[in-house]
């Protein structure tokens, strides 16, 4: 028979081993992605980390189709943290951003918070938002450096 010492110490073992198989919480962010110029392709959302940020690696993605004006991107599954959002509007649909001479991007571009563009990509410390790990929604701007700055103006 086992003494109640080890009894114990095996309960306590089995009760570690529960919490550490218990899957993190994750959320669900919303991006509101303002001044899409066209519906043609789809907008990309790349939710990154700092050791991620301006990469081709960040670990939570999601896609829409285009709408002009306003789209709303989804990325399910993301656990709580500090994230940065980079974003492009993919018009022809080939995965990555499209550029011109010096590397302007002939696609639209954005970032969380806004974060200005200058010369170019801005830093951590602009970008960056807190994710609860709930349900939360962000907006952001997409910006054009080369044909229509956004969506055509409805006549009046």
């Amino acid at each position: 028979m086992l003494s109640d010492r080890v009894r114990a110490a095996i309960v306590v073992a089995i009760g570690f081993i529960g919490v550490a198989a218990a899957p993190a919480p994750t959320g669900t962010l919303t991006l509101r992605i303002d001044n899409v110029r066209n519906s043609t392709g789809v907008v990309h959302v790349d939710i990154c980390p700092q050791a991620q940020f301006l990469k081709d690696d960040c670990p939570y993605v999601g896609d829409a189709q285009a709408h002009a004006g306003v789209t709303m991107v989804t990325v399910h599954n993301l656990p709580p943290g500090r994230y940065a959002a980079q974003i492009f509007h993919d018009e022809n649909r080939n995965k990555k951003v499209d550029r011109a001479l010096f590397g302007v991007p002939k696609e639209g571009v954005g970032f969380s918070n806004d974060a200005r563009i200058s010369l170019g990509p801005p830093k951590w410390a602009d970008a960056v938002f807190a994710f609860n790990g709930g349900e939360q929604t962000i907006g952001l701007k997409m910006r054009y450096f080369l044909g229509p700055s956004g969506p055509p103006s409805k006549a009046r």
